[in-house]
């Protein structure tokens, strides 16, 4: 990827760092020129049961229009420790194909474990006959107490090669 970042792959904010006791509503994508995309998710250590869900959405509209869930999301990569410091592998966590991820590894302490999250969509799974190519991301109220997290969707342009200006992503 050295030297090839810029014009092939792009880098757009999903929901910017926060405190995620709030429910979040993350701004939408357009995702019909990347070949492939990947959200990225980071958040802190919270209270216990406060588990987080994410929940992975389809729109045909920049804003308004109609949204709805993404029902795709069969596997997704996790790392997960108390503190992240480099030292924990990647794990695939697999489910039934649905838009959300409740409790992230899925053993009910997630909220106390410092998380990367990463989810694979392939922009063709979207409902592109009845008009969506926007991807976004929305994570459920945690709790009463404060847990922050951001969320960053990456993908590869599928441009045979790199444009002089980088199209706008909404």
């Amino acid at each position: 990827m050295q030297g090839e970042m810029l014009g092939t792959y792009d880098i757009v904010n999903l929901i910017p760092p926060v405190d995620l006791q709030t429910a979040q509503t993350g701004d939408r994508v357009l995702v019909e020129n990347f070949s492939w995309v990947t959200i990225i998710i980071h958040k802190a250590a919270g209270t216990a049961g406060d588990d987080p869900t994410v929940d992975v959405q389809q729109a045909d509209a920049a804003s308004g229009g109609t949204i709805k869930d993404l029902d795709k999301v069969d596997h997704y990569y996790l790392k997960s420790e108390t503190t992240l410091d480099g030292d924990e592998a990647w794990t695939k966590e697999t489910q039934t194909a649905a838009s959300e991820i409740a409790d992230p590894g899925g053993d009910g302490t997630s909220a106390e474990s410092e998380q990367i999250i990463v989810i694979e969509i392939d922009p063709a799974s979207l409902d592109i006959a009845n008009g969506f190519k926007y991807v976004s991301l929305n994570v459920a109220d945690t709790g009463v107490n404060a847990q922050l997290g951001s969320a960053l969707l990456y993908g590869r342009l599928a441009y045979p090669a790199p444009p002089a200006s980088m199209p706008a992503t909404q």
